[in-house]
Order: structure tokens, then sequence, then C-alpha cells
């Protein structure tokens, strides 16, 4: 049985579970609570175990048949390299880089439901480093990657290193690359777009005025072809947030699970038949060069277990025919 799906409108804004009852106007509060509790109720593919979680227009309420697992914890991230300058670790999918501005405030109970890759990120370099102080270590963003999506993810722990690799993002010294499945063939290009935070339905994408939004660059080249799907590697000559997504979407070959994003402006979703478990997009290398030593970087993490078994279970599925 298929996921009960919501797409919220401007009129249906507001904490999730308000949100999902106008939509499912038969749903009571302790039905649409007893779902959350369950682990069976996502927002753009992402589990909520937050009721005050809100939701804006564009995003899609699932209702699942089946619970999810329950968020990433400490115990989920590895850390890959550590020094008084940088820190780079593996990140799950399922937990976000950074917590808003906004929510930083919450209390601290409620970012416990689902804690932010920077907070526990900070208690593990704690322990690790033995601090008695009382003092917690400081972390500094570099770039992000989607909450969906797994992979290498670097941090500053100085000023003076955070200046040094945001410039190296920003004049495409670094490296990455990203990992990915579609729906269809498609072959090596480059993709250049300007995107606006709302293509004009809640959602960011890509528009004909070079003159407004951010210009945006990926480089994709397909890997091989699974059956009716393809792997893509990706990489980013910008990183402007769900790039990747938006870009091969607006192409009508969006990444497997991406519910979000599906097509473009004005044209019905596609179908995506691959029943992957989530977002099929992975950071899997990351470059750049030691903001003190000079030293050239080279990070790569394998596939984790829930895309590996997606991988094995389309390359099956190809092979039956």
């Amino acid at each position: 049985m298929p996921p009960q799906r919501y797409q919220v409108t401007t009129e249906t804004t507001g904490a999730v579970l308000g949100a999902l009852r106008k939509h499912a106007t038969e749903l009571t509060w302790s039905a649409a609570r007893k779902h959350l509790n369950g682990h069976r109720i996502t927002v753009n593919g992402i589990l909520c175990v937050d009721e005050g979680r809100r939701v804006v227009a564009g995003d899609l309420i699932e209702i699942r048949t089946q619970p999810l697992p329950p968020p990433p914890r400490d115990e989920d991230i590895q850390i890959l390299h550590l020094d008084a300058q940088v820190v780079v670790v593996n990140k799950p999918a399922g937990m976000l880089s950074l917590r808003h501005p906004a929510d930083v405030k919450w209390r601290q109970e409620r970012r416990d439901l689902q804690p932010s890759l920077e907070e526990c990120l900070t208690r593990l370099i704690s322990r690790r480093e033995s601090r008695r102080d009382g003092n917690a270590p400081e972390l500094l963003a570099v770039h992000r990657i989607d909450r969906e999506t797994s992979g290498v993810l670097a941090f500053a722990r100085t000023e003076s290193a955070q200046v040094h690799l945001i410039e190296q993002f920003a004049t495409h010294s670094s490296f990455r690359r990203y990992l990915c499945v579609v729906p269809g063939h498609i072959s090596a290009r480059t993709i250049q777009t300007s995107i606006v935070r709302d293509r004009g339905d809640g959602l960011r994408g890509s528009v004909s005025d070079s003159s407004v939004g951010k210009h945006a660059v990926t480089h994709v080249n397909p890997l091989r072809k699974i059956g009716n799907y393809t792997e893509l590697e990706c990489q980013l000559e910008t990183g402007r947030t769900n790039q990747i997504r938006i870009h091969l979407a607006e192409l009508r070959h969006p990444i497997c699970g991406d519910v979000k994003y599906r097509g473009p402006f004005g044209e019905p979703p596609i179908t995506d038949d691959s029943r992957a478990p989530r977002l099929v997009l992975h950071a899997a290398n990351l470059g750049f060069i030691h903001p003190l030593t000079g030293q050239n970087m080279k990070f790569s993490v394998p596939l984790p277990k829930d895309l590996q078994q997606f991988f094995a279970r389309l390359e099956k599925s190809a092979l039956q025919g």
C-alpha cells in the first residue's frame, strides 16, 4: 500500500499535524499523533518526530505504511579527520548539517528529538579531546549538504580556517563529487542556470532571466545504466541550496527518492517507480587545501548501507528484465 501524500499549499501552512489534518479532514488529533510517535510521518522524505515542525507551501507530507528508523544520533557520525583547524565527517542521511538560526533557541528537549550534525559533533569532539574546561569546541560552517543527503562534510574550527576554506569553495578550487541515481538515461553535460528561492510555487528553481537569482553550475557524467535508470556522478562548481536536485529534476530526470523536486515548474510531477528508501544522493568525495599546512586533503566515503541495498535491488531487477 503506497503512502498517503499531501502537498502543502499557502492555505495549509503551519505546524505539521495541523497542516496534515487540513488535508486529511477525517484524521483525528489522536490518530495524527499516533502516526507521528510511530515514526510514520515524513516531510519531504525526512522522518518528522516534532509536532511543532512547521511546513510551508510546496512541502510534501507523507503518512508511511511502515515505521522509519529513528533519527540519527552521535554514534551514527564518523569523524574522518580532526585537527585544530578543520574537522571532516561522514554525515548520515536524515540529519541537518546546521540548525536554522531561528531554531537554536528551542528547548533542549525539542532539539534532542532531531539533533543537528553540528550539535552531535560538538559533543563528539569534546569527548575525543577530553575537554574539562566546560567550553564547547567552536565549529564554523564552510558548506552544507542537504538533510536528506549522506556523505562527506567539513567544518572549520577557527575563523582564519573558515575564511580560507570558503574562499576555496567560492573560487572552485575545492572538489566536491556526488553520486546519485535518476530514472531514464542521460548523457554527460554541464548545467548552468540561475536559481531563485521561489520559482512560483514555493520551491527553489531556475529562471530564464539570468539577472536574478544565483548562478549555478553542475557537471553531470553518467557512470552506468542500470536497467531503466542511470547512476550519475555530479561535480559542483557552485554550491547553491538543493542545486543538484533542482538541475536534474528540471531536466526531467529527478533523483530517485526525491519527493520535493519532481520536474519543471508548472508540469505534473514525474513518477518514480524505484521504491528508493530515501533521496539517492551521496556526497562521495571532498577535496581542499588545508588552510594552515597547505596539504592537499582528499576524502572519500562509500555508499551507506541503505543505498548499497537499493543499488543491489535495482541491479537485480535490471538483470531480471
